[in-house]
């Protein structure tokens, strides 16, 4: 039987173990895309209690809490920090095949050299644990970074944003972590949103002209884009929950937003049309500008309108949607090329269902370098061992594996740079039962320099302009 999470946690085969030790294991990690704070970073943020580490901003962790009936007061409330982490303790022991169980261990294990099974019994000796390393010893956010070998952090961060931030972490020359903005313009694109109205005035302020039509619009989005890319942006990132296609002119794109900017109702076809249009419009601009766009598709937010209206967005009331997305994602893409060109893409399913449909429709426009267009790592609802593995085959199964740009964290917790190693252990297991089921040659060399290549190497390489 194997031990609890040991050295060789999820290694079972002699290949996937060299692969990890000798080539996995210590490749630096290239996160581009996270939800982590600049301002954190550069702050150098020192948590007093261990709770507010894990369970400040981690919807995960929420989710799993309220599955096994915890009160709503000790996940986002008021409750006592130590009641929060018992709390969790109690829920993670629960937790049997829940992504959730292993990240947790891991973290504890890599920065808190914890490496006891958490429960209600040992929840009092791990807190002390965690606190004395947090307040004693002083590990700190950059030092949670630096114990990861992390070489880049991509945040995310709305076109309005000052970044200020971004560039004094520039301007220290005690943060050797580079940290780079990554332009979602979610805000401007989402017309039939209750925010559209509030956040188009803040651009208009900050661009210093009123804007009315699409033209102004994506004359103030390429700006705010020139001021991202002068701060160091190598990529754009779209939420989308499914995927807008409905043609649309010039003229009938600026009835739609004069509708929408006099607080009148859209039909959804003029909601898809003032998308479409300006998604087309944005990916000009990424293109010309070599970044990279990411698009984030499937996801069905705030179903619970109660707890939306208390607690609000990105706060674990968000599921999987089923929408179709083929034919309106090749139309979309085809537009875009006919118009500009594609920029570099990577395209992420959160419904698994939706692999073969991104796994195939990537390989319709490579083009002049390797790996132009990719299928994005299990993320969010996939981001677990059956996600990555079903990610990975169904990538090798339809593409090229060896340029995959691996894994990233999506996260807002300092602590999740583990989920790499998770990854790259995921990966070399599944390698090597390959080589050991004979259906690779056992070419050491050759299969370390991948492991390396989609650990690290792959990423560092894509996102460069």
């Amino acid at each position: 039987m194997a031990t609890f999470m040991d050295s060789q946690f999820l290694l079972t085969t002699e290949t996937a173990k060299y692969l990890y030790e000798n080539h996995g294991k210590k490749m630096p990690i290239f996160d581009y895309h996270s939800h982590l704070p600049a301002k954190e970073i550069y702050e150098d943020l020192k948590y007093n209690h261990i709770s507010e580490a894990w369970l400040g901003h981690d919807h995960y962790k929420w989710r799993a809490m309220r599955s096994y009936g915890i009160d709503e007061e000790l996940i986002t409330g008021n409750g006592a920090m130590d009641d929060k982490f018992k709390a969790y303790a109690e829920t993670v022991q629960n937790c049997i095949g829940n992504p959730l169980y292993h990240w947790t261990h891991l973290e504890l294990s890599h920065y808190f050299s914890y490496d006891q099974p958490l429960s209600l019994k040992t929840a009092d000796q791990c807190l002390a644990v965690c606190n004395d390393k947090l307040t004693k010893e002083g590990l700190t956010v950059r030092q949670m970074i630096k114990a990861s070998n992390v070489a880049l952090i991509g945040t995310t961060d709305d076109p309005t944003d000052d970044l200020k931030y971004h560039y004094l972490i520039q301007e220290d020359q005690d943060i050797d972590v580079r940290v780079v903005p990554t332009y979602r313009p979610d805000m401007g694109i989402n017309i039939d949103k209750a925010d559209y109205i509030p956040w188009m005035k803040k651009l208009s302020d900050l661009v210093g002209y009123p804007i009315t039509d699409i033209k102004g619009l994506v004359k103030a989005l390429k700006e705010r884009a020139d001021f991202f890319d002068q701060a160091g942006c190598l990529s754009a990132d779209h939420g989308m929950d499914y995927i807008p296609y409905v043609p649309a002119s010039e003229d009938q794109v600026n009835v739609i937003m004069t509708k929408a900017l006099g607080g009148e109702s859209l039909e959804a076809h003029e909601v898809d049309g003032y998308k479409t249009y300006l998604i087309k419009e944005l990916a000009a601009i990424y293109a010309d500008k070599k970044w990279v766009m990411q698009v984030h598709m499937g996801t069905m937010r705030n179903n619970n309108s109660k707890m939306f209206k208390r607690i609000g967005k990105d706060s674990g009331f968000d599921s999987v949607n089923d929408h179709q997305i083929a034919e309106s994602l090749s139309s979309l893409l085809d537009d875009i090329q006919e118009k500009s060109g594609l920029p570099k893409t990577i395209l992420y399913a959160l419904n698994p269902k939706d692999n073969y449909v991104l796994g195939t429709m990537i390989g319709n426009y490579q083009e002049k370098m390797r790996g132009k267009f990719q299928l994005g790592s299990g993320w969010w609802f996939n981001d677990h061992k059956d996600g990555m593995r079903r990610q990975l085959t169904d990538l090798a199964n339809l593409g090229v594996l060896s340029t995959f740009v691996g894994m990233l964290t999506d996260s807002r917790s300092f602590l999740s740079f583990t989920r790499h190693d998770y990854f790259r252990r995921i990966l070399c297991q599944l390698l090597g039962e390959w080589v050991e089921g004979g259906e690779y040659p056992r070419d050491l060399d050759f299969l370390g320099k991948v492991v390396e290549d989609i650990s690290f190497n792959n990423a560092n390489n894509y996102f460069t302009k």
